[in-house]
């Protein structure tokens, strides 16, 4: 029964639709046990519950597609695990944006009452992005999605804690740390983003104690916070300032006097004055620097980032002055500070000065550093393994380029502060006894009796009011009902939960089932590749291996495979207010999915950043439409059987293809070996149109269109063979497209997928028969340039010659002589060039052959002669620009290396095209009348 002919043009979202539904039907993502030993597992680096498909995820789940369709067809057991993050703050503000629309608050609601909404959210919004990259063909074993919040990854949350808790390796204390004043939170150093700036350095002046015309002029780009100074500090070996250490300078604006300190680690000589103030609560190496000094932090704001009423009070602020600013904002109260300073004549001057501005990785607000107990994981001692694990290359990190990063942030690494104040996320498993923390506990008078981990702090209160950091807590995997130390029962959870990527980072091994030794784990853990980005390689990737080797003793993937990011096509960052964001789900609608996939993977350049335009995309759906129009000639050219046919049985043309086909296999092969993507689909598209199509195709033509043709029936085996052959091979990067053309033609099995994917075979490689062909294209190229320069139409039939001083191209002439004749549809004469005819032949040389083409008696030669030098002068301007770019080190610096390799292959082309046409017009210029 022959299949239904395909239909003239290729309709994408039919196909696509189709065979997702197929393929989830018959549930082929699942792991198929073979009888190979090897296993082969990517977890998905969780998307948001928030997000949807942006252009970043569509590279990275079509990398990792073709990675496990590849796997998967090469007979190993495969496993791609999907899941959401539960992404505490960003989710957290999804929900109350909701809320304040209606008119209400979190705090309106309660903390259980909030944490119902937005699990109710989460059921009903939280899985768009799944579907979405459903759309995108991604080959997730779906039945096991995971949830950053599921039970059995809650679970493993609490042991990890627990253990890590009972071992010393995750404390509480109270420390400076980064604040988001919006989302009022802690932040971990890693998310925050530091933007440079052009802020202000105030030049201030600290008059001594003992003596009011002596001063310290102090440098400082924050003087809002001076009224929280406890000391100015200056190098100790700086003569200008070494006779005054030990002495008081008044503080500006305070009745308070503090000390003159030396200290050589915080004070740089070089910068401003070289006397700097301590603001322990306001800075983080002003922090250690008093801890060094034994200085106790004044805190001057509230959570909200306001002048906090009752810090200024302990500052002992000028009273007129601590009206002026209390519960103004930080943006608000720096003028107000200046001007104050302006008036008792202490500000000396104002300079510009370059500085980095720490913001919130979520909401974009400035950041602050803040003085507050919360929980913290001492990663130094986890870190030592993890730096060893990619250092003897158990880990790979790729391109290795990345690698200096790792170690480098993993060598200065600083303890982990995993305690957020939000409440949606893993409440930390913590709880306190009322009756012995009783000095410890500070609860704002409007705490809920019925809800007691639900706090409404007073803004104007620190949340070192809440729980200090020498209250003793109670750490256990199951919640308590009864204190052990006093047998009371009056037990509150912390209200804190743990950072979203405290989660994440046992995403490896809690997604198979640990703690428990469930078939999963022990089949497919340690992972095989981890595919990121960059953007995350601390956040994620370093937390996972420190995670993975201490809980389960292995490291947990072999391969970490860092891909670049995506930009516009003038290599700008993607952005709503720039209106440059290509929106993938959208392409995929136009172009469909496989162009989009395809594009993705063959920007995939290690180490560079992908601009991404929308002709690229729009460039390979035609290269769909070209393999979709090869599949239909086929089709209307074979039957559903055909004879077996050995290499040896067939024809010249059959057997290069076959050849090319070995090749392009060995090299698609060791290209995703290397995760090149980039070159393996460089290597797909250059042999399935150029080879295939352009060549192939055409010189299978006149075998199937001539009845009884001799190479007929092999030509027909051949074109089937490798076809077939050429859809597995493209299928891990091209899914749909390959899915329905392999379907439309014999076949055995469900699907494409649970296919072999494409060996070497034996005997297909022929190294001769490839020379003769590139002997074939050299004179057909050759020719038709010839036919363009001398105005000859393509259809009118000639009398060429050739010749060649090589005895192997002479041999590989007469080899392909009937095949030039039938493409050219000219006859070919092999001779010297001395045994030629004619005078008025066109000499054209490529490589070590010379093809002559007879110079028609009636053609305009002056008109020929003038559109040579015209061609001659554009390849000359467009060689001389390209010769220029290439030689330049900022684009060999900054370009794709595919980029720089294609520029330097154009150059060598056009000197070609260049030589080849100085000769024509020399040749036609003394063939000119005079």
């Amino acid at each position: 029964m022959s299949s239904p002919p395909l239909d003239k043009t290729y309709n994408p979202t039919a196909v696509e639709k189709k065979w997702a539904s197929h393929w989830a039907e018959h549930k082929l993502f699942h792991p198929r046990h073979t009888e190979k030993p090897e296993s082969f597992c990517i977890v998905i680096p969780p998307p948001n519950v928030t997000g949807s498909l942006h252009i970043g995820h569509a590279l990275n789940n079509t990398l990792q597609d073709i990675l496990i369709r590849w796997k998967r067809m090469q007979g190993i057991q495969t496993l791609w695990i999907p899941g959401t993050d539960h992404a505490g703050i960003a989710t957290q503000n999804v929900v109350e944006r909701q809320l304040k629309k209606e008119g209400l608050s979190r705090e309106d609601l309660g903390r259980q009452a909030f944490i119902e909404r937005v699990w109710t959210w989460r059921h009903q919004s939280g899985d768009t992005i799944i579907e979405q990259l459903k759309q995108l063909g991604a080959s997730c074993d779906w039945d096991r999605l995971r949830f950053t919040m599921d039970e059995g990854l809650s679970l493993a949350v609490r042991k990890v804690f627990v253990q890590l808790y009972d071992e010393g390796l995750i404390y509480r204390g109270e420390r400076l740390i980064n604040w988001c004043p919006r989302c009022l939170t802690a932040l971990s150093d890693i998310e925050v983003e530091h933007e440079d700036i052009k802020g202000t350095l105030y030049y201030i002046r600290y008059t001594l104690a003992d003596d009011p015309e002596a001063f310290l002029t102090v440098a400082t780009t924050r003087p809002e916070t001076l009224l929280g100074d406890r000391a100015v500090a200056v190098h100790p070996e700086d003569p200008r300032y070494q006779h005054f250490i030990g002495k008081q300078v008044k503080l500006p604006l305070t009745t308070r006097t503090i000390p003159i300190v030396g200290d050589a680690i915080s004070v740089d000589r070089e910068f401003g004055t070289g006397a700097v103030k301590i603001t322990p609560a306001h800075d983080f190496n002003d922090f250690e620097a008093g801890e060094r000094h034994g200085l106790e932090p004044l805190t001057l704001l509230d959570i909200k980032a306001r002048m906090d009423p009752l810090g200024l009070k302990k500052a002992l602020v000028d009273q007129d002055i601590l009206a002026t600013l209390s519960l103004k904002t930080v943006h608000d109260a720096r003028p107000l500070v200046i001007e104050a300073l302006q008036e008792q004549e202490l500000l000396i001057k104002e300079e510009d000065h370059p500085m980095a501005l720490g913001k919130c990785y979520r909401c974009k607000t400035v950041v602050e550093p803040y003085l507050s107990p919360q929980w913290f994981v001492k990663t130094g001692p986890l870190a030592i393994p993890a730096i060893e694990a990619v250092e003897t290359g158990n880990i790979r990190i790729i391109p290795e380029g990345w690698k200096n990063n790792y170690l480098g942030w993993m060598r200065n690494i600083k303890d982990w502060c995993i305690s957020r104040q939000i409440w949606w996320g893993h409440q930390i498993p913590a709880w306190y006894c009322r009756s012995c923390n009783k000095d410890h506990l500070v609860e704002p008078s409007s705490t809920s009796k019925e809800n007691p981990g639900d706090h409404d702090l007073s803004p104007s209160l620190t949340m070192s009011c809440y729980i200090t950091s020498d209250a003793k807590p109670i750490v256990s995997k199951t919640d308590p009902t009864v204190c052990p130390e006093c047998g009371g029962s009056d037990l509150f959870q912390d209200p804190d939960v743990l950072d979203t990527w405290f989660s994440s980072a046992l995403w490896p091994f809690s997604t198979l089932g640990w703690p428990e030794q469930t078939q999963d784990f022990n089949t497919f853990y340690p992972n095989a590749t981890l595919v990121t980005g960059l953007d995350i390689l601390f956040f994620w990737v370093a937390r996972m291996v420190m995670m993975g080797i201490k809980m389960t003793g292995q490291i947990p993937f072999r391969d970490v495979y860092i891909h670049a990011l995506v930009r516009d096509a003038e290599g700008q960052k993607m952005s709503k207010s720039k209106g440059n964001v290509i929106d993938p789900l959208t392409k995929m609608s136009q172009y469909g999915t496989d162009a989009l996939r395809f594009t993705m993977a063959s920007m995939a350049s290690p180490g560079r950043d992908m601009k991404l335009a929308e002709e690229r995309i729009e460039g390979y759906r035609n290269f769909v439409t070209k393999i979709w129009n090869a599949a239909r000639f086929i089709q209307l050219h074979t039957d559903e059987t055909q004879p077996s046919a050995q290499p040896k049985s067939r024809s010249f043309p059959d057997q290069w293809i076959l050849s090319r086909l070995n090749h392009t296999i060995r090299e698609v092969t060791q290209a995703l070996e290397n995760y090149r993507f980039d070159q393996a689909t460089s290597h797909l598209y250059q042999f399935i149109w150029h080879e295939y199509c352009d060549w192939y195709i055409e010189l299978a033509k006149p075998s199937l269109q001539q009845e009884n043709h001799p190479d007929a029936s092999a030509t027909r085996h051949t074109l089937l063979e490798s076809f077939e052959m050429i859809q597995r091979l493209l299928h891990p990067v091209m899914p749909f497209i390959t899915e329905e053309l392999w379907q439309s033609f014999p076949h055995e099995g469900l699907s494409i997928m649970t296919q072999p994917f494409p060996s070497e075979q034996p005997g297909w490689t022929n190294n001769g028969t490839e020379h003769d062909f590139s002997i074939l294209q050299a004179v057909v190229s050759t020719t038709r340039t010839g036919r363009a320069l001398l105005n000859i139409p393509a259809n009118q039939p000639l009398t060429l010659y050739s010749t060649t001083t090589h005895d192997d191209d002479a041999a590989s002439l007469k080899n392909v002589q009937i095949y030039i004749e039938s493409i050219l549809r000219s006859s070919l004469t092999l001779a010297q060039i001395t045994d030629w005819p004619s005078d008025r032949i066109l000499q054209l040389v490529a490589g070590n052959l010379t093809i002559g083409i007879p110079v028609e008696p009636n053609l305009d030669l002056h008109q020929v002669v003038k559109k040579v030098k015209k061609q001659i002068g554009a390849k000359d301007k467009e060689c001389s620009r390209l010769q220029d770019r290439v030689s330049s080190p900022t684009f060999r610096e900054k370009a794709e290396p595919s980029v720089v390799q294609e520029s330097e292959a154009r150059v060598t082309s056009l000197r070609q095209e260049l030589s080849l046409l100085t000769s024509s017009e020399h040749q036609l210029a003394t063939m000119t009348p005079s």
